[in-house]
């Protein structure tokens, strides 16, 4: 009897077991196919079925931090760590968050939350020794925070040798930050060039060519960017890039159309950059090449796909202008 007892009670529950898990895959699904709209409500309503599930918290979390929700977002973390205390991704979390939430107040509000920040990231950082992406945010907090409230160019540095120690690419990309920071241009453009040469790596490269638009380079930019496209040729937004780059630079503009077109044949969602800014890119190559009535056929293409699209509005007035 009591045998079949426990096999009706399992049953009986089994259909809402099953309903739980079948609405967080979907939602988790939802979320890495980056349909967000469909993924918070799904989540919200799984957390009321199992209120302590820690990966639909954490994902509500993400949620509203990518939002810039940052109140929200750290109401998931806190409870999280509440949970887990040994859990270096929760402290890091919290920390970002709360940082990021120090930025949109004024200065003598956010002194307030600095204590927190750095509380949150030196546990991060002491429970995983390993932890790349905490080390990441203690270099740059320590920089930009102010000598007065804690900020400490000594302690960035401490950090940067420490990610030279897990991943020599991030510590050359930390110190060219720090040296970059202090407008030592030739040492931070070395210590860049050496995480390239370190790992070749799209995240490496990426940091070049952002140093080099920074620093108002932009024939080592687009240097930089072929390379990395030769090296990375699956990387259809490179080719995105070079057109942008071309487009605002007036810099070899045969690569950039084709570049374009090629960004254009090979597009896929996620790729990151919508078809509109692309045709934007072209309206605006063929504008500097002085081809007015191609340039217009561009931008109408972009306002076909997005009337409201106010850079490509501005940008057919231009081109009208010619």
């Amino acid at each position: 009897k009591q045998h079949v007892m426990k096999w009706f009670f399992f049953l009986l529950l089994s259909p809402i077991i099953f309903y739980g898990q079948t609405q967080f895959d979907i939602a988790e699904q939802c979320y890495k196919e980056g349909n967000i709209a469909k993924a918070k409500p799904l989540f919200e309503a799984y957390l009321k079925e199992f209120p302590t599930d820690v990966m639909a918290l954490e994902y509500l979390g993400d949620i509203a931090g990518n939002a810039k929700q940052w109140d929200a977002a750290l109401d998931y973390y806190k409870v999280l760590v509440a949970k887990d205390k040994t859990n270096a991704d929760y402290h890091f979390k919290c920390g970002g968050v709360l940082g990021m939430k120090a930025l949109t107040v004024n200065k003598i509000s956010a002194a307030f939350y600095i204590t927190d920040v750095k509380e949150y990231f030196d546990t991060a950082a002491t429970l995983d020794p390993g932890h790349i992406e905490v080390r990441k945010a203690m270099v740059e907090l320590y920089m930009q925070l102010p000598a007065m409230i804690g900020g400490s160019e000594a302690k960035a540095l401490f950090y940067a040798n420490e990610l030279a120690e897990l991943s020599p690419v991030e510590g050359s990309l930390a110190k060219g930050y720090i040296a970059a920071y202090n407008d030592k241009i030739i040492a931070a453009e070395n210590f860049y060039k050496k995480a390239v040469i370190q790992g070749g790596t799209l995240l490496a490269y990426d940091k070049l060519v952002a140093f080099y638009k920074n620093t108002n380079q932009p024939s080592k930019a687009l240097e930089t960017l072929k390379e990395n496209l030769a090296l990375h040729p699956s990387e259809n937004r490179l080719n995105y890039q070079i057109g942008h780059l071309v487009a605002d630079y007036n810099l070899e503009l045969h690569l950039g159309v084709n570049s374009l077109k090629k960004y254009l044949e090979d597009y896929f969602l996620k790729d990151g950059i919508p078809k509109e800014w692309a045709y934007l890119r072209l309206a605006q190559i063929h504008k500097n090449k002085g081809n007015k009535s191609i340039a217009l056929s561009w931008i109408r293409k972009a306002l076909m796909i997005a009337p409201a699209f106010k850079e490509a509005i501005k940008e057919k007035m231009k081109i009208e202008a010619l």
